[in-house]
């Protein structure tokens, strides 16, 4: 308790009337009414006093942790609630985000949802903020070391960061992940860069490939830098750099649910039209606040050629499924210019790998409108043969060099076969792999069970072959009758690949078993190469002589 200088206790309030006649804080007027009176009543007196005359007590107006003389802080807490809003559910405002700007160790600011809509989200065990609490480093800013909240640490920043967002020991991640985060606001537009934005997403891309400590790193950094912020172009690049970097490697499995989750929460098209309207009103605020300026502002137009933050999180959330089973690049290569540019390009181009047959159709229509077969399929099939793959030890069973089957890949993905190829193992590893990356398996999951019931019964099998969609009955068709130029006597002399061996190595590629179970898998698996022996011998498939 305080004293006035006459002998009484005293609570300070700053009323309006008594601010304009000093500066210095204000004193209160003892009632002259009553000669004799207690703390309760002048306290009664006084909390009518105020509410009468619009007058705030001092103990409201400054509110816990600020200083005397300036605002308080926005309330951390709903009205009623008595608990803190979460940082993804605290919506905020434009006007709010500006003024916290200045002041984000002491309050997290608005997430990247905006009023009007909510994206949809994951579980609350898959949220980003939760991870981020349990092995985010500890860090601060500004002159008293003010320690930054995780809403602030999970929102876009101009500044560098000295230290990994992630708690690290590695030396070497720890200088890393700083160097990172200047490089991908390079290619963000955030910060001046002096090389072009395919060589610094090279060095990013190299960065996360070679050094599996710093993925994670990597894609927490991505997914700050594309909260909160209001820059359509970089919000973009964010995202295209994002879809590069999981063209390569995915996060590590205790990150991946929650990248998961991120990306989910911005699959949804409505939020693109509320993110522009978002920072269109921020753009026309900030002309309000400027009348003064010669020029008139240009005013804000909408780009016409941007691609949507939603068609990059589905493209995204794709890649990230694919990478979770496929892992990393393989080789020992390093990443090249040429992956990174077809990487970045497959947004809008997907590519052949990893589509469903449908979409594989669609792409080639335009260029091959009366083929039935898929061009990819049927070009590195024809490779095969071309190299004498038919008269070549150990084919389909022995790997090709996995460098030049990455190149290749790259290669057909632009609809070109180089003509310098020399190992037929190199065509024939990517045409497994185009089989094994369907979208969905060449024989549908439905028909699954039908093909482990039937795997030693010819007629039945060669019926579910039949019962198949036109597309997928044609592309397997075409396979088996591939294959069983293969198991000719005077070619299984040569490469030592009956029968037996062949359906072992293809039948992974045409069937896919659902089952988490180890046991059923182990038995399935023997089914599974039953009936595609059974197909390759007893299926008729010279109807597709001819078919293209």
């Amino acid at each position: 308790m305080a004293s006035t200088g006459r002998g009484a206790p005293w609570r300070g309030w700053l009323s309006p009337k008594s601010c304009l006649r000093k500066a210095s804080p204000c004193r209160p007027t003892w009632p002259r009414q009553s000669p004799t009176f207690t703390p309760h009543s002048l306290r009664a007196q006084r909390t009518s006093r105020s509410q009468t005359a619009g007058a705030v007590p001092f103990h409201h107006a400054r509110g816990p942790g600020t200083l005397r003389g300036r605002a308080a802080a926005p309330s951390l807490f709903p009205p009623g609630t008595g608990q803190p809003r979460k940082p993804s559910e605290d919506l905020g405002s434009c006007a709010q985000f500006e003024s916290s700007r200045q002041t984000r160790s002491v309050m997290p600011s608005a997430s990247c949802v905006f009023p009007t809509f909510t994206l949809r989200k994951p579980s609350s065990e898959t949220d980003i903020e939760n991870w981020a609490s349990k092995h985010f480093n500890t860090h601060t800013q500004g002159l008293f070391r003010r320690k930054v909240s995780i809403a602030n640490m999970l929102a876009w920043s101009s500044e560098s960061i000295k230290k990994p967002m992630i708690v690290t020991s590695d030396r070497h991640v720890k200088k890393e992940a700083c160097e990172i985060f200047k490089l991908i606001q390079m290619y963000m537009g955030d910060r001046r860069a002096k090389a072009d934005p395919l060589h610094v997403a090279l060095e990013i891309a190299t960065k996360g490939w070679s050094v599996q400590g710093l993925r994670d790193e990597l894609y927490i950094q991505l997914c700050r830098q594309t909260t909160e912020n209001f820059r359509l172009e970089s919000l973009a690049r964010g995202w295209e750099l994002m879809a590069i970097c999981l063209a390569f490697f995915p996060p590590t499995p205790k990150f991946h649910s929650y990248l998961e989750g991120y990306i989910y929460r911005h699959m949804d098209p409505v939020n693109d039209t509320k993110v522009t309207q978002h920072m269109k009103a921020l753009l026309e605020r900030n002309t309000k606040k400027k009348p003064k300026l010669r020029k008139k502002p240009k005013p804000y137009v909408e780009e016409p050629d941007g691609v949507a933050i939603s068609t990059y999180a589905k493209y995204c959330y794709h890649k990230l499924q694919k990478a979770a089973l496929t892992g990393a690049k393989k080789g020992l290569k390093k990443p090249n210019v040429e992956e990174i540019r077809h990487a970045k390009n497959a947004v809008f181009s997907p590519s052949m790998f990893g589509s469903a047959l449908q979409e594989v159709m669609s792409m080639q229509k335009e260029r091959y409108p009366d083929r039935q077969l898929p061009w990819v399929q049927t070009r590195l099939s024809e490779e095969v043969l071309a190299l004498n793959g038919d008269q070549t030890e150990g084919i389909f069973r022995v790997p090709g060099d996995i460098d030049e089957v990455n190149a290749l890949k790259l290669q057909v993905d632009q609809w070109k076969v180089p003509t310098g190829l020399e190992d037929p193992h190199v065509p024939a590893s990517l045409l497994k792999l185009w089989y094994r990356e369907l979208e969905e398996p060449l024989i549908p999951h439905e028909f699954y069970e039908q093909c482990i019931a039937h795997y030693e019964n010819p007629e039945a099998a060669v019926a579910v072959v039949h019962a198949l969609p036109r597309i997928n009955r044609l592309v397997l068709c075409y396979l088996i009758r591939f294959l069983q130029v293969f198991v000719q006597p005077a070619n299984v002399a040569i490469t030592k690949m009956d029968v037996s061996n062949l359906a072992m190595v293809m039948a992974p590629n045409c069937l896919r078993c659902r089952s988490d179970d180890p046991r059923v898998i182990f038995e399935n698996t023997r089914k599974e190469m039953s009936f595609l022996r059974v197909l390759i011998q007893h299926l008729d498939t010279s109807f597709m002589e001819g078919v293209l």
